[in-house]
């Protein structure tokens, strides 16, 4: 009886470890940016995978370096893969809530980075105000200048 009560504790140990390594986490944030690409992926657990262009630095030449952050949205999440979707169609800038998975799993997608919110952030386009508006020129008489 003893042996079997050990085994039991044992394994239940097992299971809680395993448990919590498949579905726990051990970091949660957030990222903002544009959506670049979404995709269904998989053979057998489909989930859908992206790109998220986060700003960057420019260079002496013009050219802007852009880090991209690839990120994993469970199929079963329809809200976020809505808003993502919107957010390409319309290029609005995102605000992605996410959390970092110990190890990559084939059932929660091909990154560590798993997203469980998507919040699309309308007329994010300009970061500057709207321009005033200036008084309409007058008219010179350049007859009487002269």
């Amino acid at each position: 009886m003893r042996k079997w009560l050990i085994l039991f504790i044992f394994l239940a140990i097992i299971f809680g470890i395993l448990y919590y390594i498949t579905f726990g986490y051990y970091s949660e944030g957030k990222r903002g940016g544009y959506v670049n690409k979404i995709s269904k992926k998989g053979y057998l657990f489909k989930t859908f995978e992206g790109e998220l262009r986060i700003g960057g630095i420019y260079e002496g030449d013009g050219t802007m370096n852009a880090s991209e952050w690839s990120f994993s949205v469970s199929n079963s999440n329809k809200e976020a893969i809505a808003n993502l979707e919107e957010a390409i169609k319309n290029g609005s800038r995102v605000s992605l809530t996410y959390e970092e998975k110990f190890f990559t799993l084939p059932w929660n997608g091909d990154t560590k980075y798993f997203v469980t919110k998507v919040e699309v952030l309308h007329n994010s386009r300009s970061a500057f105000p709207p321009a005033q508006q200036l008084p309409a020129p007058t008219e010179i008489d350049t007859n009487s200048v002269l």
